[in-house]
């Protein structure tokens, strides 16, 4: 597909510095090693490094990308990225900048599920990111207190914020269902009071316009941004094959109920299914894999979840596990560990390319519908929801960090996560306040919080074993 604005010689221009290709590449690596604590943390990742230190992209076009992905099945961050990456250099840059986001979480996985399996002892892993996911939550929470002092403008949007968190977190309404009632009552919202509910503008101040993505899109060269059929049937005829060929092969070669091929007609469909990215589908990604296929043991589906919670990355990478481990012990005539690296790289393929899929084929007639008041009253709207979804991963992250344990109360038709209070941990917690104020107050980098909450937390784990104080 040719896309005159992919190439290195159509670099994008902001505040006369050239955005190259080569320094994306970089900036979306660093990135993709600094995506922990799912999709809450990934994306104030994003917002830090993209909005606030690079200044490529705009507030109310991140929000705008942002919401997209947000009603896309599949892990809104890594789509995130690749629709940022999309921006500013094309398809090539969407490629590299959702590629680079998967890439270290799945190396990450790979080589702890061969450990798992052969060994069952992850008592280091544990010890290094003991203090990592204590940064990681400062990250969280500081990314809710930025987003929200940027899309809760007025009473109207503070209540949708609050009425997603009460939805989600006491009544675990699907993510979906939060998200679609958000842009309804945005859509209403806009012939009630329009000025008050048009929040995410649709386009942006002149002053913001030296911003990279703006400052191309003002000067018309962002070619690749333009939405046209012809270039959909392009999308189309190029990502559906990439998907579906890999299943067909299997079938046709192995047969359908072979594991590989189970393996890939399942995860395929998880992959259009995934609303509201890993913790709504982790539920039944445990019954089928469990249940129906008997690819894990019981506990080992918590396992799995702990090494993608734990490393770069999506947490619906733990797909790559479960793939993993349902292949080393069903590999037919393949040495086990071989069988588990080929139902990785599958789990990975079919998981991900609908999301590039996604991206490539309706992020051009998102960015037409920029400037449109109703659109831009309904994604006012869902941002202040999506504030509420991230309040809901905050607290339910440092539920997991500063407490062993976790139990479940349901009553009223609630279903909390209740921490055990015995059990907390006072090193977790004491981290994280370190790392918060670190990055509020100080305005200390990430790196530097992420290494010494590293290096911190490894030295008390493996002083004590992980024991509470």
């Amino acid at each position: 597909m040719h896309d005159s604005s992919a190439s290195p010689e159509n670099d994008v221009n902001v505040l006369g510095h050239q955005v190259t290709f080569k320094e994306a590449v970089r900036v979306w690596l660093r990135i993709a090693m600094l995506s922990f604590g799912g999709p809450a943390g990934q994306i104030a990742v994003m917002h830090r490094i993209l909005v606030d230190e690079k200044k490529w992209v705009s507030e109310n076009r991140f929000l705008h990308a942002l919401n997209y992905c947000m009603v896309l099945p599949g892990p809104e961050a890594q789509q995130l990225a690749t629709y940022i990456g999309w921006l500013l250099h094309g398809v090539k840059g969407g490629l590299v900048a959702g590629s680079l986001f998967v890439l270290p979480g799945f190396l990450s996985i790979l080589v702890l599920s061969v450990l798992y399996a052969g060994f069952q002892d992850l008592s280091l892993v544990q010890a290094l990111f003991f203090g990592i996911k204590a940064a990681v939550l400062a990250i969280v929470i500081q990314a809710v207190i930025r987003i929200g002092k940027r899309a809760l403008k007025n009473g109207y949007m503070y209540a949708l914020a609050a009425v997603a968190f009460i939805s989600i977190f006491f009544f675990s309404v699907p993510f979906p269902v939060v998200i679609i009632a958000a842009g309804l009552i945005g859509l209403l919202g806009r012939r009630i009071d329009p000025e008050r509910f048009v929040v995410i503008k649709g386009h942006e101040p002149p002053e913001s316009e030296a911003r990279a993505v703006d400052s191309m899109m003002s000067s018309d060269t962002a070619h690749h941004t333009r939405a046209s059929a012809k270039r959909a049937a392009k999308v189309l005829a190029i990502w559906l094959p990439l998907w579906l060929t890999p299943l067909v092969v299997l079938a046709f070669t192995l047969g359908v109920d072979n594991v590989f091929t189970q393996i890939g007609l399942f995860f395929s469909k998880l992959a259009v299914v995934t609303f509201g990215g890993a913790y709504s589908v982790l539920a039944y990604m445990a019954q089928e894999a469990v249940q129906t296929h008997a690819w894990l043991a019981p506990g080992e589906m918590l396992d799995g979840l702990g090494m993608a919670e734990t490393t770069p990355g999506p947490l619906i990478q733990v797909v790559q596990f479960v793939g993993f481990m349902g292949a080393f012990r069903d590999p037919g005539s393949i040495d086990p560990f071989m069988a588990g690296l080929a139902a990785s790289v599958l789990a990975t393929w079919v998981t991900f390319v609908p999301c590039f899929l996604s991206i490539f084929l309706g992020a051009p007639y998102i960015e037409t519908l920029r400037g449109n008041q109703s659109v831009s009253a309904a994604l006012s709207a869902i941002t202040a929801a999506v504030v509420g979804v991230m309040l809901n991963l905050a607290i339910w992250f440092a539920i997991h960090v500063a407490f062993r344990e976790v139990g479940e109360l349901r009553a009223y038709g609630m279903n909390l996560s209740v921490p055990v209070f015995d059990s907390v941990q006072i090193a977790s917690v004491v981290l994280a306040a370190g790392a918060f104020v670190a990055m509020l107050r100080f305005k200390v980098g990430m790196l530097p919080v992420i290494a010494i909450s590293a290096a911190l937390g490894m030295a008390y784990y493996m002083m004590t074993g992980g024991a509470p104080l």
